[in-house]
């Protein structure tokens, strides 16, 4: 039987997509056929939540994943001393960072390379320079490196000078919110919808300079969630005069995810680069059209499902978002096509490829 330590340090309930995939994947890695064993080496704070999706014996380890020294810490030489004293036969770090070295083979999975591809998007430059160099050194001890789009691929074979033959591209899945009722879209209206971070790679300013040139009677409501804080896009909303049809939100609960999809209209995402886009594989997966920017992650995750746009050109995206809103067929067409795309990707495809992956870092 062979024994997988799980590198669940960054797991504190804040991570957004990397937590979605940890989470997933191990409900369905549980549920698969064969005997295998897991034990998870988790954050103090990740201990604190819901674990029943973990298909094994929770390990904590007492580590801050909140706390970016502990953590570091952590991740760099407490992770192999406890899958030495689990006695484990593979070591998997599903978020993108793992150990700097182990006495056993370790799976890594890198989610993107965007600290070396686009730092001057990153929201953290200090961190910058330590995250690049802990990255380089968990690839290199990394008996096989999973990743998720052929973008990421090619990416951490440029800047991290990994062979290619032991990095595998394996794609996420989307799981739609449950009980989403798309017999309400737009009933309160147009509304484009909009979620994720405020880091800057996000480039949500441009949707919101794209709504401003639309005509007031021909105008979406945008709703953006997904902020903390003081949300740093209230400024240009302000300056462009739009409160009446920007809505500023924080995280937001179940509930509230399928009432938007429900009522939506449309999901854009405007962004830069992505390492994959699960909202593009849910949104589309519950029927919800999806505008995406034209980049190669999201050609790879929407085929000819979704309807691209040129980032940097507010004048492309605000022509889109008048399409969408005074065309019902084609968003008929485009919801159609979304679910049939969306169904190509599955949690249970990923969980096998991934086990897959764990057999060969063991021969």
């Amino acid at each position: 039987m062979p024994k997988v330590l799980v590198d669940l340090l960054s797991y504190t309930g804040t991570k957004g997509g990397m937590e979605t995939y940890t989470r997933e994947l191990y409900r369905s890695l549980g549920s698969l056929e064969g005997d295998w064993e897991y034990v998870g080496y988790v954050s103090r704070e990740g201990a604190r939540l819901d674990l029943s999706w973990f298909p094994g014996r929770v390990l904590e380890s007492g580590i801050s994943g909140e706390n970016r020294f502990a953590w570091a810490w952590g991740e760099l030489t407490q992770v192999s001393r406890a899958a030495k004293r689990e006695d484990v036969d593979i070591v998997h770090a599903p978020a993108t960072l793992g150990p700097y070295r182990t006495s056993v083979p370790t799976v890594l999975t890198m989610h993107d390379m965007l600290y070396w591809s686009h730092p001057e998007l990153m929201s953290t430059p200090l961190y910058t320079a330590p995250v690049k160099w802990m990255e380089k050194k968990a690839a290199a001890n990394a008996a096989m490196i999973i990743t998720i789009s052929p973008t990421s691929k090619r990416e951490i074979s440029k800047y991290l000078h990994a062979d290619a033959a032991r990095i595998e591209v394996i794609p996420l899945a989307g799981t739609a919110p449950h009980g989403v009722d798309r017999s309400l879209a737009g009933s309160k209206g147009p509304l484009i919808l909009a979620m994720g971070n405020r880091r800057p790679h996000k480039n949500w300013g441009a949707l919101i300079r794209a709504l401003s040139l639309l005509a007031p009677e021909r105008r979406p409501r945008v709703a953006i969630t997904g902020g903390r804080g003081d949300d740093p896009l209230a400024p240009l909303v302000s300056s462009l005069g739009l409160e009446k049809w920007v809505e500023l939100r924080g995280w937001v609960d179940d509930a509230e995810v399928t009432r938007l999809y429900s009522v939506a209209t449309a999901l854009a995402i405007p962004s830069f680069a992505e390492g994959f886009s699960l909202p593009t594989l849910e949104s589309m997966g519950a029927g919800l059209p999806a505008l995406l920017s034209d980049i190669e992650v999201h050609r790879y995750v929407g085929g000819a499902a979704a309807r691209y746009f040129n980032p940097t050109d507010d004048g492309q995206l605000a022509a889109l978002l008048e399409q969408v809103v005074t065309n019902p067929k084609l968003l008929e067409d485009m919801s159609v096509a979304g679910r049939a795309r969306a169904a190509e990707f599955t949690w249970e495809r990923t969980a096998r490829e991934t086990r897959s992956v764990f057999e060969r870092a063991l021969s």
